[in-house]
């Protein structure tokens, strides 16, 4: 790392912590976020063993269901890696997508909880060794309305601030929504949906708790 980037990154926590509306932000948005890492194992498994409405998708009904787990996992966690990397030079992004992460965990369960859907036909289960401790270790397929894993990356496009990186963010978004109906993971409209809520989630936060960010 040169100097000047060693001190731009320092004035950029400096700068973040200095302030207190900000370093709350981070603070209690960190804490909430592992209250809800810890929760959502006996949460989808509660969910996984309530009957489901199975839907009929014209879509999936005309893609074979292949087992593409591996391309999934590596775009996440490359989009994921890199994300970290970024915010770790600028804190506001790790703030920003905190809370916005914290808001999409909430909205799903809520989504989840008032719409039991069953697995879609032929779904070849999705298996992350890395995430799997958050499922306790189970299967889960009823985890469904809507994606959480295109969410996770719609939303790095709205914490990047970078043209370049939020292009990257879209590309790996739309390829991952593509990926995860060739496995039979969701049903479409689960993946469609996606976009919409964390625009929605981003607009709220923007102008409730980031109002004075802009």
């Amino acid at each position: 790392m040169s100097q000047n980037s060693s001190l731009s990154l320092k004035q950029n926590w400096k700068a973040l912590w200095a302030s207190s509306s900000h370093r709350l932000l981070m603070l209690l948005g960190s804490v909430i976020v592992a209250a809800i890492l810890s929760a959502m194992p006996t949460f989808f498994q509660a969910i996984e063993h309530r009957p489901g409405i199975q839907v009929h998708d014209v879509v999936l009904a005309h893609i074979p269901a292949v087992n593409v787990s591996i391309y999934i996992f590596l775009i996440i966690w490359g989009m994921g890696l890199y994300t970290l990397i970024r915010a770790i030079k600028e804190p506001l992004i790790y703030t920003r997508y905190v809370w916005l992460y914290i808001a999409i965990c909430t909205a799903r369960i809520l989504t989840i909880t008032l719409i039991p859907l069953a697995a879609p036909l032929g779904l070849v289960e999705l298996v992350d060794p890395l995430t799997g401790v958050f499922y306790g270790h189970a299967t889960i397929t009823k985890d469904l309305f809507f994606s959480g894993h295109t969410a996770t990356l719609v939303a790095m496009y709205f914490c990047l601030p970078k043209k370049g990186e939020r292009i990257a963010a879209i590309i790996a978004s739309v390829a991952v929504g593509i990926l995860l109906l060739v496995q039979h993971v969701h049903y479409t409209i689960d993946v469609l949906a996606a976009p919409f809520f964390v625009f929605a989630l981003n607009k709220l936060l923007q102008a409730t708790i980031f109002a004075d960010s802009h």
